[in-house]
């Protein structure tokens, strides 16, 4: 009895999304690979999986996680990170470039590890980090405090360009409160306020590139398609994250309300209104499940055939959920 005991406890604990989560996409190294991505790793991914591993309360895979960012994608020029890392190619890390939100997921990721496990090395690296996104990341731009979402190529002087599933308000304020840096509220403030003016179209709903003019107006940026897609669908999560009354939940709220529950289009042209011609699954779905307060269909149990992002997303929730 003991031992059938056991080994059923075993099995419950195998079960559980984040060792569903490692299994898939976590090599013996610590590199998250993305499966519907060629296999190449990024910062974004590395991220994740880190504050995955402090909620699990799994310090090894943590360890492990943050020692191959380090050593594969620190940047010893600025304090920030290779956004990405292709296996596959002579030079894995050729793109030079970082992005701001795998920055900001891995020092928040090593905030709350420096916290949970009483760590002063986890909490110097991401006082560190956080140094670094403000030097080189955070600009004021028409009176707003906006993060762009990476050190090159964005600002393009008459206007910049943002991605508003880079706004990681939860972070941010993890970072004000044990900081005490105004930057960060200044950055949620503005973050908040722009998000309001991102109701694009019919649907009223922020795209995945948004271009932000001198003169404080926004608009989808011209170099991707006007989508709110597979970027875009973060804002809620995050939202959420940071407050799960927020107002600015509503846009999305009223749009997925138009739909039943298993026939919601993945993505819609906010400018067209032309939408996927397939339906939210995986991680998606549960993102549209948190935002509206549909809990009951939310578990932290992974489908067989999600990839990384969708498994991704769909632990995010989770958490998320869990940590109101």
């Amino acid at each position: 009895m003991v031992l059938a005991m056991m080994v059923g406890c075993a099995q419950a604990a195998s079960s559980d999304g984040w060792s569903s989560f490692k299994s898939r996409f976590m090599t013996s190294d610590g590199r998250i690979q993305d499966t519907g991505n060629n296999n190449v790793s990024h910062t974004e991914g590395q991220g994740y999986a880190m504050l995955m591993a402090v909620w699990y309360n799994d310090r090894s895979s943590f360890d492990s996680l943050w020692g191959w960012t380090q050593q594969h994608l620190k940047n010893p020029q600025n304090g920030l990170f290779y956004w990405k890392y292709n296996p596959a190619a002579a030079n894995p890390v050729a793109d030079k470039n970082n992005a701001s939100d795998g920055d900001v997921l891995i020092a928040w990721a090593l905030l709350k590890a420096g916290q949970k496990w009483q760590n002063p090395a986890y909490l110097q690296a991401s006082q560190n980090i956080q140094k670094a996104i403000v030097d080189r990341d955070v600009i004021t731009f028409n009176g707003h405090t906006v993060m762009l979402p990476g050190s090159q190529g964005f600002n393009k002087t008459s206007y910049v360009v943002l991605n508003p599933s880079y706004f990681l308000f939860p972070a941010w304020r993890d970072f004000a409160a044990s900081s005490h840096l105004r930057v960060w509220t200044d950055l949620i403030d503005s973050g908040m306020d722009l998000l309001a003016k991102m109701r694009f179209g019919d649907a009223g709903l922020p795209v995945d590139w948004v271009a932000l003019n001198t003169d404080g107006s926004v608009a989808p940026a011209t170099a991707w398609p006007p989508r709110f897609s597979y970027d875009a669908i973060r804002v809620p999560l995050y939202l959420y994250w940071y407050d799960a009354q927020s107002l600015q939940l509503v846009p999305f709220q009223r749009y997925w309300m138009n739909f039943s529950r298993l026939q919601t289009p993945a993505w819609i042209d906010v400018m067209s209104n032309n939408k996927a011609p397939y339906n939210m699954a995986g991680g998606l779905l549960a993102v549209r499940d948190l935002t509206l307060n549909q809990s009951g269909y939310l578990s932290d149990r992974l489908d067989d055939n999600e990839d990384y992002y969708s498994s991704s997303l769909h632990l995010l929730t989770w958490l998320a959920l869990k940590d109101r």
